[in-house]
């Protein structure tokens, strides 16, 4: 009687209703599958309510909470939370996640995740870092960083590096575009016409970048290229070039060029501090903007798109704004002048 008033019922709830149904056909003698077809419902529903009529009668068939009990987030639990966070986790993995930890701990992992948003905490991230090992890379550092915040007056500065190995891929199946809804789509194969190596000079006054290619990086193609920059300046003009510590740069033939042309200085960046050096951000823009997602038939290709879109870039340079983020944190700024 308590089953079909339930199942008849207008102004109860409808989950109750339908429990009693269900339980109401099964008793009639309809299959599972009947059943679920006429409530509608899945067997697993079936399963569950009809197992907890049987074991309880009505009183089975109450809906109740099965989730673990709320939890108070006290200062000591957040204490813990924050501790267990920073120390691996017992089953051989290299961080937490919400869940881990809110089963390893008997909380909810909402609880966790809110003490991790408020502390700053994100297990799941990383950044890397590359410390570097130079004994002069306070000295390295002020006189490069001296050449971008107050250069030299009538003197040009410039950022010189070469990518390397930039690889001519020519794709197997055809480009997919763009279109609404929809990623520009690449095919997994492609072919490898061969690799050529770009080298870029950076005016940190202007913004212009002076670049080149070549099928090999060697201290003679390094060489003839800083006679191109010197070329492209004014005659006498001071030059400034930072560049790293490749060793195509300090080779016996670079120090003759220097001999031949004492208007250009070379200043080398401290030891794994490429970050100091500007062309490599430019470098990133040609690698996202042309290198990544580039087509290229062949070598000749490859090296045409890319002294074209240098060319193009030219049309309206930009500098870079390199400031300090934190001034509490300067390099020795009574070091910091001229770049001499």
């Amino acid at each position: 009687m308590e089953l079909e008033r339930r199942a008849a019922s207008r102004t109860g709830r409808a989950e109750d209703a339908r429990r009693a149904r269900a339980i109401l056909l099964l008793a009639d003698g309809d299959t599972w599958d009947e059943a679920c077809d006429r409530v509608p419902c899945s067997r697993g529903f079936l399963a569950s309510w009809m197992r907890r009529f049987q074991e309880q009668r009505i009183a089975g068939l109450y809906s109740r909470h099965l989730g673990q009990a709320a939890t108070v987030l006290t200062p000591a639990l957040e204490a813990r939370i924050l501790d267990v966070t920073r120390r691996p986790p017992p089953d051989g993995g290299t961080h937490w996640s919400t869940r881990k930890l809110g089963e390893h701990l008997e909380v909810s992992h909402m609880m966790v995740a809110r003490v991790w948003r408020k502390h700053g905490l994100k297990p799941h991230r990383i950044e890397r870092y590359m410390a570097s090992n130079d004994p002069d890379f306070e000295a390295k550092a002020a006189d490069i960083i001296g050449l971008y915040l107050n250069p030299p007056a009538h003197a040009a500065v410039f950022c010189v590096d070469e990518k390397t190995a930039i690889q001519a891929l020519d794709r197997k199946d055809p480009v997919l575009p763009l279109s609404p809804g929809r990623l520009e789509r690449h095919g997994f194969e492609y072919y490898r016409h061969g690799t050529l190596s770009l080298y870029a000079a950076f005016n940190t006054r202007t913004g212009e970048v002076l670049g080149k290619t070549a099928a090999r990086h060697t201290s003679a193609e390094f060489v003839a290229f800083l006679a191109d920059i010197v070329v492209n300046q004014p005659r006498g003009q001071e030059i400034h070039v930072i560049a790293d510590n490749l060793s195509t740069h300090k080779t016996a033939q670079v120090a003759t060029f220097l001999e031949a042309h004492p208007n250009v200085h070379l200043h080398f960046t401290p030891t794994y501090s490429s970050w100091l050096n500007q062309v490599e951000l430019w470098f990133g823009k040609i690698e996202r903007d042309v290198i990544a997602r580039g087509v290229f038939t062949s070598v000749p290709d490859l090296k045409r798109k890319l002294m074209r879109y240098i060319r193009q870039y030219n049309k309206a340079p930009r500098t870079v704004k390199w400031k300090y983020a934190d001034p509490s944190r300067h390099i020795s700024t009574h070091s910091v002048g001229t770049g001499q």
